[in-house]
């Protein structure tokens, strides 16, 4: 069965992949829009496969062969094997080809993964030779020159694809003029640009839903049920540095509790979803809207629903009597926005101090026994390793999870903008990334990596505390060891005590051997002489 619009999310390759990230929520919506419209539409979705093969990564990311360059198997491991994940270039332009369309879209997220985008529609373009292509998300909305600059797209749709794909579909059946099309960009004949603002729906009760019917449900589950994305608003009023979505491009709007509870039934009822994670920034902001919602699910659905939100909440939002709403509705974990506790570095992230409700929101998770993940930056442009430094040492002690996102300027940011003033931006889109360490400023990509190995160490130690198991003491490793590189857990506890003697982190490679990885001893062993073992919570 043919279709007139054909929408790709394309593979991507790096070190890792979280695949209960990657539902393509957005090309969903997208669906829907163009569907009421009349058209038939495929969705393309690359990622919805477990294939994935080794590739060499860019020559550019060579230098990460230094700290990277060893597999370990040990708990304290970080990033080894870059990876292409999804079907092959070549398999999404057979099955754009197959699908009949004459415009086919293709989703270009994220910075980092913006050369994966343009693989497939360079690859599109050879098996569809007489399709117009078109690339619309993040990226395009950002750098549009850079995306038509490829020369393998004929438009970039920037902002809210909902809004303009439908319209862009209409003008080139010539039911409409394309300088009309919001967002549209474009070369063109006399070789200029013709590029226009963000494209945006204003009415966020007109969102449409996504076409669940068109994601591949047997991939996208968790525990042999249903697995979806709910996005109850868009944009942010925050403005932090770092974050493109604070931009005066995207306002902030969300939609009401009734619209979303729709989604979320459809979800529920008829796709048998049972997992829902909400990709909201400011989930919680609003509390009686949020209390509402809540108490919706609960209503309908008791405790049926496994819910979370990924993508962090914000701390001063939540207090006691809110977790546990969010419990009885269905959360057993929260994702908790720390950013740092440098009150100069907040300041620079235009973010306030929000330890004391981090704190309350933490307790509070405790007492219920739900896990709290607790997220700080590190490598940022003027941010030093010290201060990160103390963020690991002051989430040691509360019980949360220490994770640790090293920072990468994104394209459309406050910060993207300073680093470029700096010259501190990579120098290929491929290395705006975290497991990329994208830039050194105040802090290396040593002390980077080695912060990244210390909260896995730190995080480890939580798991024995949190297991009734204690903190090994320190002991030297005799020279030539080797460890059974199964038993994760014994080898971690064997490392641990290594650790705790020297300052050295090591890992364990597949036959067993033990090796020391490349990491700033001075940074480690400061972390070592600060650190209260005793006082670690799980």
């Amino acid at each position: 069965m043919t279709s007139d619009i054909a929408l790709i999310q394309p593979p991507i390759r790096d070190f890792y992949l979280t695949a209960k990230r990657t539902f393509p929520y957005g090309l969903a919506c997208i669906a829907t829009a163009l569907q009421t419209q009349g058209w038939s539409v495929a969705l393309i979705d690359a990622l919805s496969t477990a294939k994935s093969r080794p590739v060499d990564p860019p020559p550019a990311m060579d230098y990460l062969r230094d700290f990277y360059g060893h597999e370990d198997r040990s708990p304290f491991c970080l990033f080894h094997r870059y990876r292409h994940y999804g079907y092959s270039f070549e398999h999404v332009a057979r099955l754009a080809a197959a699908s009949g369309a004459s415009l086919i879209g293709i989703s270009s997220l994220f910075t980092a993964y913006s050369m994966e985008a343009i693989e497939t529609a360079r690859a599109v373009r050879a098996a569809c030779p007489g399709a117009v292509i078109v690339t619309g998300g993040h990226h395009p909305t950002a750098l549009p020159r850079a995306v038509l600059d490829s020369g393998v797209v004929d438009f970039v749709l920037r902002g809210e694809g909902e809004a303009g794909l439908p319209q862009l579909a209409a003008a080139l059946h010539g039911r409409g003029v394309l300088e009309k099309v919001p967002g549209l960009c474009f070369r063109r004949k006399n070789g200029t640009l013709h590029i226009t603002p963000p494209a945006l729906v204003p009415d966020p009760d007109s969102f449409p839903p996504p076409a669940l019917q068109l994601v591949k449900r047997g991939f996208y589950q968790r525990r042999r049920r249903g697995s979806v994305v709910v996005t109850a608003s868009r944009g942010c009023p925050m403005g932090c540095s770092y974050c493109v979505l604070g931009s005066n491009d995207v306002p902030y709007r969300r939609r009401s509790v009734a619209a979303v509870m729709a989604e979320i039934c459809t979800a529920v009822d008829d796709w048998g979803a049972g997992f829902i994670d909400f990709e909201d920034e400011n989930l919680s902001l609003d509390r009686r809207w949020f209390t509402d919602l809540l108490a919706r699910i609960r209503r309908r659905y008791g405790r049926r629903l496994e819910l979370r939100a990924m993508n962090g909440l914000f701390p001063p939002s939540l207090d006691d009597d809110l977790v546990g709403a969010m419990q009885a509705a269905g959360f057993r974990a929260l994702n908790l926005s720390l950013g740092t506790c440098s009150q100069p570095q907040q300041r620079r992230f235009r973010r306030p101090d929000v330890r004391a409700s981090f704190e309350t929101a933490v307790s509070s998770a405790h007492r219920r026994g739900m896990q709290a993940v607790g997220y700080v930056i590190a490598g940022a442009p003027g941010q030093r390793a010290e201060d990160s430094l103390d963020d690991l040492l002051y989430l040691a002690y509360l019980p949360v999870l220490a994770a640790v996102s090293v920072y990468y300027p994104a394209p459309g940011s406050r910060d993207y903008e300073h680093c470029r003033e700096r010259e501190l931006l990579p120098r290929h889109f491929g290395l705006m990334r975290s497991s990329a360490l994208p830039i050194e400023d105040t802090t290396s990509r040593l002390q980077a990596v080695t912060l990244l190995r210390l909260s896995r160490l730190l995080d480890f130690m939580k798991q024995l505390v949190g297991g009734g198991q204690g903190i090994p003491e320190p002991r030297p490793l005799e020279e030539g060891a080797r460890l059974s590189a199964h038993d994760r857990t014994e080898a971690g506890r064997r490392l641990l005590a290594a650790w705790r003697y020297d300052g050295r982190i090591r890992g364990v490679s597949p036959g067993g051997r033990v090796y020391g990885h490349r990491i700033d001893t001075r940074l480690s062993r400061s972390f070592l002489k600060r650190l209260d073992c005793r006082k670690i919570r799980g």
